[in-house]
């Protein structure tokens, strides 16, 4: 908690404190929860910040975290929704809002399922069709 009232200038080295401490007293699993909540703080807290910048201010790869993987599943997520989205509307001219809406809620795997079967689709009745059976 102390991470979230300390002032910006302070934040960078207890956060530092902390998970040095963390890493050096507790060998259990909770240890990597609290690495995690700490990280996950610091990267709200300085979002304005790079990853890089954030890293080098923490001593910590940020990549090993549960942030950034859940981060970088949303972006390949939203990328695979966009591109799937730009092709469909080449292929089939404008989209409704709702199917537009329909595709960019799908998760990633489904996103890549789609991305197959849109080559086969000949209408926008096959998309429709699809998306409702999913």
């Amino acid at each position: 908690m102390v991470l979230t009232t300390v002032d910006e200038e302070q934040a960078p080295e207890e956060a530092r404190y902390l998970l040095t401490r963390t890493t050096q007293e507790m060998l259990s699993p909770s240890s990597r929860a609290i690495i995690e909540l700490i990280t996950t703080i610091m990267v709200y807290r300085f979002e304005q910040l790079t990853q890089a910048e954030v890293e080098s201010m923490l001593g910590i790869t940020l990549k090993e975290t549960r942030v950034y993987r859940e981060i970088k599943e949303e972006g390949r997520e939203e990328a695979t929704a966009n591109l799937i989205l730009r092709q469909l509307t080449k292929r089939f001219g404008d989209l409704s809002e709702e199917i537009r809406s329909s595709i960019s809620g799908l998760p990633l795997p489904v996103l890549e399922d789609l991305g197959e079967a849109l080559l086969d689709f000949t209408s926008l009745a096959d998309l429709q069709v699809w998306l409702e059976t999913r």
